[in-house]
């Protein structure tokens, strides 16, 4: 079926089907990471710490935050998909860490042409102390034993590199 909207993705993907190399592959993280991240579009996950498709789970929202269901992720992971190590890793000039929650529902207001006073959109006012506060949920997850290394980090989006903050 024709579709003009996605079409240039469903070529590209086309292109990408042909020298795909997972089949069958077994979808534990083969180099025991997770990484909880931004859904910035700048971020590589995968390529910022050498890693390649099947190294790492990967669980992305907006900041980059511990969420309940990033939670979820992690526990399975480590108790499902061979998961040792974990990395929350926010980032520099994130939306959500350089705005207020008005000024977010504003934009998307005026962007959407409708009130969006009602959308919650948690904002980040301390970078480095919710880093902390979100490796904490992890590290004390009932579920997550002492055993898995956890780490946070920003990731500058300017130079690629990860800053160790916890």
């Amino acid at each position: 079926m024709a579709d003009p909207d996605f079409d240039d993705l469903l070529a590209a993907n086309q292109r990408f089907a042909e020298t795909f190399d997972l089949a069958g592959f077994d979808g534990v993280a083969h180099a025991g990471v997770a990484i909880v991240t931004c859904m910035d579009s700048r971020i590589d996950p995968l390529g910022m710490l050498g890693l390649k498709p099947g190294d790492a789970k990967i669980f992305r929202n907006p900041g980059g935050r511990v969420t309940p269901q990033a939670l979820e992720a992690l526990v399975l992971g480590v108790h499902l998909l061979n998961v040792e190590r974990i990395l929350v890793v926010p980032h520099t000039r994130c939306a959500v860490a350089s705005s207020t929650e008005d000024e977010l529902r504003e934009r998307v207001g005026a962007s959407a042409g409708q009130d969006a006073t009602w959308q919650p959109f948690p904002v980040v006012t301390d970078q480095r102390a919710t880093l902390a506060d979100d490796v904490h949920k992890v590290s004390s997850h009932p579920l997550v034993p002492d055993s898995v290394k956890i780490g946070g980090f920003i990731y500058d989006v300017d130079t690629g590199l990860l800053e160790r903050v916890v």
